[in-house]
């Protein structure tokens, strides 16, 4: 069963978590900018009986108070991974992250390198090409669709791979919904306008990153980048999944992440039980 909670940062913002399992070494979960903390519900349902399962709601999702834009920012949203880890009693714990999640996990291993037992990157992107102009052109649909319910509508054909369930269309119109725009603007920025590059050579925790074959937003070559620079990293591409692949293809996608979370536990990559 999926318990929902919310706890408040250091600096006073609210932040959600959904969680799953109660044994084995323990995964946050972190979301893309589209999306809310329940496109991890496939992971959560299907790992929570190895796994200790943790999924971050970001600040600004709009399930929770609005927070200023200028607290929604990549140090921000490290605030609310390790509130999390904090009220879970984790010193260290496996990392996933989807697109915007992953650039997260990237920021997470400048500022606390320490609590990373693991990094997995899907559909994410170390630096993404003309970055500026690929976030002013996202925020201009969003203030022409006057609402983000608006904005998805028009979006999700793109994002989600023809012939997949009506749920994923839901799922995904109503997860956008829930945001206000200018916490989508500030998030925005956050996602589409860092450059991680330098940093993949200095990642000594195991990696894994996973790409949907059918991604238009972060394809198969920003994927390998991150691979190529990272040493050690492995890549999976997961047939016939789009921009969010743990939700597009989960059996594959919780089948790709446990296959490595066991090969990094088996290796002593493990994390200690919750504190009491």
């Amino acid at each position: 069963m999926i318990e929902t909670r919310w706890l408040k940062a250091a600096d006073g913002v609210e932040v959600g978590v959904r969680s799953a399992g109660s044994h084995g070494p323990a995964i946050i979960f972190v979301h893309g900018v589209g999306s809310t903390a329940a496109i991890w519900d496939y992971q959560l349902v299907g790992l929570a009986s190895r796994f200790r399962c943790f999924a971050v709601e970001l600040r600004g999702n709009g399930a929770a108070p609005d927070p200023p834009a200028k607290s929604i920012t990549r140090a921000g949203f490290v605030q609310d991974v390790l509130t999390v880890a904090a009220d879970a009693g984790l010193d260290r714990f496996h990392f996933v992250g989807c697109s915007l999640g992953g650039i997260i996990g990237f920021e997470l291993w400048r500022e606390a390198k320490r609590r990373v037992a693991s990094l997995v990157f899907a559909d994410s992107f170390a630096a993404y090409p003309n970055a500026e102009a690929t976030a002013n052109t996202i925020i201009a649909g969003v203030k022409a669709a006057g609402s983000l319910r608006s904005f998805a509508e028009g979006r999700v054909a793109r994002v989600i791979p023809s012939g997949a369930p009506p749920q994923r269309f839901t799922e995904t119109v109503e997860q956008y919904a829930c945001k206000s725009i200018p916490s989508y603007i500030a998030s925005t920025y956050a996602t589409w306008t860092s450059d991680y590059r330098p940093d993949l050579a200095t990642i000594t925790a195991p990696a894994l990153v996973i790409c949907g074959e059918l991604d238009p937003i972060a394809p198969l070559e920003l994927s390998q980048e991150i691979a190529r620079g990272i040493p050690g990293a492995k890549l999976i591409v997961i047939p016939g999944a789009s921009h969010v692949s743990n939700a597009d293809k989960p059996a594959d996608f919780n089948a790709a992440l446990e296959a490595f979370l066991n090969d990094a536990t088996g290796a002593g990559v493990d994390v200690e039980t919750p504190s009491a």
